[in-house]
């Protein structure tokens, strides 16, 4: 992942290769190809959206609920870039598009909403909330941040994907935002470049390294890096953390899956890794969740 300036630095860039974040998800969760595009271009957002984040506790999550048959599309980031992400339906698989390129808006639909959440370690987190206006992702992050951010951007989000085996062959992503003093003819400059843009992740499917590509993307531009981060797929998810959850089900929840159950496995639903909770370790999270109760004020 690459930060920079454009055009006497009054243009914010971002771009990253996303190829093995991307493939990770794939991966962990068996996703389609649609699926794979679809959740693959989330993840390289909110990536990029998470790059600049001051602290470890610091999180970006997007939702995007639009409706399509792949259902919900979640995605966390933590800063330097690292992301993980869920897609209710993985294996979700649609004909090609009018174009002949996967449908992501068919499989995510467009009869919804995004929403962005932004936990800067502050008392409340921010809220976000747009509608979707494709389901292409890239377009509905534009349009999110125009709305609900006020701020101008051109994002570009490219998965490609292996016709027949879904491995994740290139995956890349942009984000161009103007500054308040950048000229109307330095964003005619940036509108102009739109066809190559598009073009970003067939030229490093190609051989291009990502440096490599920008600098023929912006050349003559005043293109000035000013960091360079890894993106990564990681799930923060542990038996310690799962143990909260089981504990948040509250008492009489929890003993009702003691006595029917007498034990409980939990699935991480960004990494699908297995929990698992026998009778004895569910007992002792029952005095948890009995001590928990008992500290809570009446209503």
């Amino acid at each position: 992942m690459i930060g920079g300036l454009l055009l006497n630095k009054t243009v914010n860039v971002i771009a990253v290769s996303g190829r093995d974040l991307v493939e990770e998800a794939r991966r962990l969760h068996n996703l389609s190809r649609v699926c794979t595009a679809a959740l693959g271009r989330l993840l390289l957002a909110v990536s990029m959206m998470s790059a600049r984040l001051k602290t470890e506790t610091d999180s970006i999550t997007v939702t995007f609920a639009g409706g399509g048959p792949a259902g919900n599309l979640t995605a966390v980031g933590h800063a330097g870039g690292v992301v993980k992400g869920c897609i209710t339906n993985p294996e979700v698989e649609l004909p090609l598009n009018a174009l002949g390129k996967l449908d992501v808006s068919g499989a995510v639909g467009t009869a919804g909403e995004m929403r962005v959440i932004r936990d800067l370690s502050l008392k409340e987190p921010y809220v976000g909330r747009c509608a979707l206006v494709s389901g292409e992702i890239a377009n509905d992050f534009a349009n999110y941040f125009l709305v609900s951010e006020q701020q101008p951007s051109l994002v570009y989000l490219g998965v490609r994907v292996e016709p027949v085996s879904g491995e994740v062959r290139s995956a890349a992503g942009l984000i161009l935002a103007p500054l308040p003093d950048c000229p109307e003819e330095d964003i005619e400059k940036l509108e102009a470049l739109a066809p190559e843009i598009s073009a970003l992740s067939r030229h490093i499917d190609e051989g291009d390294e990502l440096m490599t590509a920008l600098d023929k993307l912006f050349d003559g531009l005043g293109f000035e890096v000013s960091d360079e981060m890894t993106p990564v797929y990681r799930c923060d998810c542990s038996r310690e953390r799962l143990e909260g959850v089981i504990v948040s089900l509250g008492e009489a929840e929890l003993t009702d899956i003691i006595e029917k159950e007498g034990c409980a496995e939990l699935v991480c639903s960004f990494c699908s890794k297995h929990y698992n909770f026998n009778k004895d370790e569910l007992s002792v999270l029952l005095e948890r969740a009995k001590r928990k109760d008992d500290e809570e004020p009446d209503e």
